[in-house]
């Protein structure tokens, strides 16, 4: 089985028309059965991978082609990325919560969040940049929208700064652009999380927890 790139918190192999995804870390059998409910009600509402088996530790998923958007960006189409990013995570906001898991009417202002939004999770058409896949859905959850917008920004402030200036194309096409300080308040939040996952993984080695507490710190320290 191709192990496949991008992958940093799970083992995610491809065999032929088949990707496997093995979970681990903190809670991996929660964020398992997640993401199995996510998939099989966004089916053929959105662009992500079928689900063809399932086990107690892993999910077995077609295989969807194009290029990872981090790759995209590398290769200088971040503001075609990005205003992908902004169009498709519309569309997964606008989604009736109640056809993914079932609740009763939640509050207003209420969506679905993908919980770990970003080009980091979006495969994209390498002629036409249109999204064919949002991947990783295992964080997925009823939540604010400031969520993924400050994540999204996150990844960009946090692993390609010098495309900060593309997030303006990301915010336009989304259709809102909250203010620094809340947007700031929740990447601080998020990445704290981040922090704290990593901690409680008992296997993790200590460079890798050093360097998310890193991360936490210049988050802490960023001005819009």
């Amino acid at each position: 089985m191709e192990l496949l790139r991008h992958a940093y918190t799970n083992r995610t192999g491809r065999d032929g028309a088949v990707v496997v995804k093995s979970y681990r870390g903190p809670d991996a059998a929660r964020r398992r059965s997640r993401e199995e409910t996510v998939l099989r009600a966004l089916n053929g509402l959105l662009p992500v991978p079928a689900i063809i088996g399932a086990d107690e530790s892993a999910l077995s998923m077609e295989f969807l082609g194009g290029e990872h958007g981090q790759d995209l960006l590398r290769r200088g189409w971040a503001a075609q990325v990005l205003q992908a990013c902004g169009h498709t995570l519309r569309r997964i906001h606008a989604i009736d919560v109640t056809t993914v898991f079932g609740h009763e009417p939640t509050p207003p202002g209420t969506v679905l969040v993908h919980g770990d939004y970003g080009p980091n999770n979006l495969l994209l058409d390498p002629d036409t940049l249109a999204v064919t896949a949002v991947l990783d859905w295992e964080w997925a959850h009823l939540g604010d929208p400031l969520e993924d917008l400050a994540w999204c920004e996150w990844i960009i402030r946090s692993y390609h700064v010098e495309h900060i200036d593309a997030l303006d194309g990301f915010f336009t096409v989304y259709g809102s652009r909250p203010a620094w300080p809340l947007r700031h308040r929740q990447m601080v939040a998020q990445a704290r999380a981040l922090v704290n996952f990593t901690e409680r993984w008992e296997h993790v080695d200590a460079d890798r927890v050093q360097s998310r507490r890193r991360q936490l710190a210049a988050t802490e320290a960023w001005t819009e």
